[in-house]
């Protein structure tokens, strides 16, 4: 098994920032750590033009990540999210320990 890592960029909306933290604190963390992924870090960009919010999440092997996104859950959760956030991307690569990826 070799672990991978989810990489969510994304920039908040200013309007809606309170309701952005408590969906993914309260609701999105959770769920996602429950049905498989474990979240590793989240960025903040504070200089540059890069996006503002770079968060990870870790799965034991593809094959969970794979289940994960397929799911009716991550579905929902993903779609809630870009109701608060813009220029929203997801990827997925090796997980390479003690290194920040991009």
């Amino acid at each position: 098994m070799h672990p991978v890592k989810m990489i969510l960029t994304y920039d908040i909306r200013p309007d809606i920032q309170d309701r952005y933290y408590q969906f993914m604190l309260g609701e999105m963390v959770p769920t996602l750590n429950t049905i498989g992924l474990s979240m590793s870090g989240a960025w903040h960009t504070a200089y540059g033009n890069y996006p503002a919010r770079l968060v990870e999440f870790v799965a034991e092997d593809r094959a969970t990540l794979e289940r994960v996104i397929a799911s009716e859950t991550y579905e929902r959760l993903e779609q809630e999210l870009q109701q608060f956030v813009l220029n929203y991307q997801r990827k997925s690569v090796p997980l390479r320990e003690n290194l920040f990826q991009f």
